[in-house]
């Protein structure tokens, strides 16, 4: 599992991480509170305090702390820094299981396929927040204009 988040990138308050299964990657984009909070649950049930994750990773409590609460999102080498303090497999701050979820169902987009530029993930990241605001009858009858306005 050592490879399994070879790379990662910011966007605003997302993370990117690339995730590799046999060769092939895939992006996956996950909200930095959702980080924070995995990792504060992990620190807990090892009954670790924010001052004993900074002995064990040097970094400073207070910026553990901005993690765990989604105020900053860190890199994935800070990351790797604090899966090893709390002893767990990095994939363990992206996915809660027991064993990573499994990636062959997932497929990289395409280079054509709206999304795939990073411009593109941020207005889908924006547009994702938006419509979690949203009632969902609203939500329902934004995705009707939309199919409407697709078919010309």
């Amino acid at each position: 599992m050592k490879d399994f988040v070879r790379a990662g990138h910011q966007f605003g308050i997302d993370v990117v991480a690339e995730i590799v299964d046999k060769g092939r990657s895939v992006s996956v984009t996950t909200d930095g509170a959702c980080i924070g909070n995995r990792l504060k649950e992990l620190r807990e049930s090892k009954e670790l305090s924010q001052g004993d994750i900074e002995k064990r990773s040097g970094l400073l409590r207070c910026y553990i702390s901005r993690v765990e609460n989604g105020h900053t999102v860190s890199s994935v080498e800070t990351l790797e820094k604090m899966a090893r303090a709390v002893e767990v497999p990095l994939y363990r701050l992206f996915h809660d299981g027991e064993a990573p979820a499994s990636l062959r169902k997932l497929k990289p987009p395409k280079d054509d396929e709206f999304g795939s530029t990073v411009g593109e993930a941020d207005y889908l990241s924006k547009l994702r927040r938006l419509l979690a605001k949203m009632e969902p009858d609203d939500q329902k009858l934004l995705l009707h204009m939309a199919q409407k306005v697709a078919r010309g």
